[in-house]
């Protein structure tokens, strides 16, 4: 594992972040695969605008990171990060989520939305 080094402000900033049960669930999710917005859609009850805002959050902090594919944008977490190992350390303790994933790969949200 590899040694965390992240100044306790910004450890904190983490952990808050990562407090929210929606933005873990999001970087658990992240960890499987990168997603668009709307296949986190069809896991949270929640609107498009919320599910951006929590990903605008993890994305300022340095813990996500956007790549433009066409018109939509794929998410996935930033390994190049100085605060990754302490990411990494936290989502081993999260529940696994394959049922969530799962549930995103049977309705095929990306067919719909074109992604």
């Amino acid at each position: 594992m590899q040694q965390i080094k992240v100044e306790v402000e910004e450890a904190s900033l983490i952990m808050k972040l990562l407090g929210d049960r929606t933005r873990l669930t999001i970087m658990a999710l992240l960890q499987i695969r990168e997603l668009c917005v709307c296949e986190l859609l069809e896991v949270f009850d929640m609107s498009q605008p919320s599910i951006s805002q929590h990903l605008r959050k993890l994305k300022d902090a340095g813990l996500v990171k956007e790549e433009r594919k066409g018109q939509w944008i794929y998410y996935s977490i930033n390994t190049d990060s100085d605060a990754f190992p302490l990411v990494e350390n936290i989502l081993q303790y999260v529940p696994e989520q394959t049922e969530k994933m799962q549930q995103i790969l049977k309705s095929n949200p990306t067919m719909r939305c074109g992604c």
